[in-house]
């Protein structure tokens, strides 16, 4: 899900045309109760969103972002097979090395490296995130497998102890997705190619609503994902390394807006980056500037009540990466 303060980043690297086409745009985010259907908040979405917050609302497949940014980076930028290993700042720069065993050398490091960083634990020493004690079962299909039963836009399932979401990723409404949060406190993998069982999966959601058990039967198979998360975080980095994303803010998946924090990040450090000649200054103006709303964000998708009652989404929609103060450089240490 690309909400409108993501799209803003989008549409200025000139993707928002390219998203579109591939993205399904939602008449609303509805929240129904588990069994009954009966609905807790419909969050408007459609044409008002993007006017409100200048920019639409779009659901798309994973695969299809990944395309839209790496095409704006040249070939020559991207070095695939390097698993990195270890860090060493030294007098210029930082030198990385790898598991292939190449060395490489370079002013600063930026380290989005998810949330089991090895840039974090070189920063900050070895520790684990926390394991939430829920699983995501999560998958795409072909819509033509649901045989022509309707199903909503987009819609979350509010169940006593787990949810699950529903919604189209294509703009024909060809494909459809969905994403769990259940108990499965014995079950710790955390992995984008783990299969999940079927079975386990549709009983998790016995007596839920004709639509969830519609699109559970016609599920061909299902992905299994520990979902992990960390306390907001004091520092985010030092003298020229920092984190981005989910190395120094991975939070649950409830508000939809992990991988647009991270997209909010990579806007605020161009704008400091490009204010300062100094990376060491312009790493810690960046921190100072995002982490207060990166953990207001942690703290409200731990809590997993994002939209289960009338809720005002201005503070999370209206953000502008591009506008937003930077802190004054005179609170931040180079």
């Amino acid at each position: 899900q690309q909400s409108a303060n993501t799209i803003r980043v989008l549409s200025t690297l000139g993707l928002e045309e390219r998203l579109l086409s591939t993205a399904f745009q939602p008449k609303s985010w509805n929240n129904k109760e588990w069994d009954t259907g009966a609905v807790k908040f419909e969050l408007l979405l459609g044409p008002g969103h993007a006017a409100r917050y200048g920019a639409p609302y779009l659901l798309m497949h994973r695969g299809d972002l990944h395309e839209a940014i790496a095409s704006t980076v040249p070939d020559a930028h991207v070095r695939l097979e390097h698993t990195l290993v270890d860090l060493a700042e030294e007098s210029g720069g930082v030198t990385l090395r790898f598991a292939n065993g190449a060395t490489v050398r370079h002013d600063a490091v930026v380290g989005a490296d998810g949330v089991h960083s090895v840039v974090r634990e070189w920063l900050f020493g070895p520790d684990a995130p926390r394991f939430t004690g829920r699983v995501a079962y999560r998958t795409t299909f072909p819509t033509s497998l649901l045989n022509g039963f309707p199903v909503e836009d987009c819609v979350k399932w509010w169940g006593p102890d787990r949810h699950i979401v529903i919604y189209y990723v294509k703009p024909a409404r060809e494909e459809i997705y969905f994403v769990t949060s259940v108990p499965e406190p014995e079950w710790r993998t955390e992995s984008w190619s783990a299969k999940g069982d079927l079975e386990q999966l549709r009983a998790h959601y016995q007596g839920f609503h004709p639509q969830v058990q519609a699109v559970l039967a016609a599920c061909p198979e299902v992905h299994k994902w520990a979902i992990y998360e960390r306390d907001p975080m004091p520092a985010w980095g030092r003298g020229k390394v920092v984190l981005l994303g989910d190395a120094c803010h991975a939070m649950t998946p409830y508000m939809a807006q992990g991988a647009a924090s991270a997209i909010e990040d990579a806007a605020v450090l161009t704008r400091c980056i490009e204010e300062s000649a100094d990376p060491a200054e312009a790493f810690a103006r960046f921190a100072k500037t995002r982490q207060e709303r990166t953990g207001t964000i942690q703290l409200t998708s731990h809590r997993n009540e994002w939209l289960s009652r009338k809720t005002d989404p201005d503070w999370v929609y209206g953000y502008d990466a591009w506008t937003t103060p930077l802190a004054p450089r005179e609170t931040v240490a180079a």
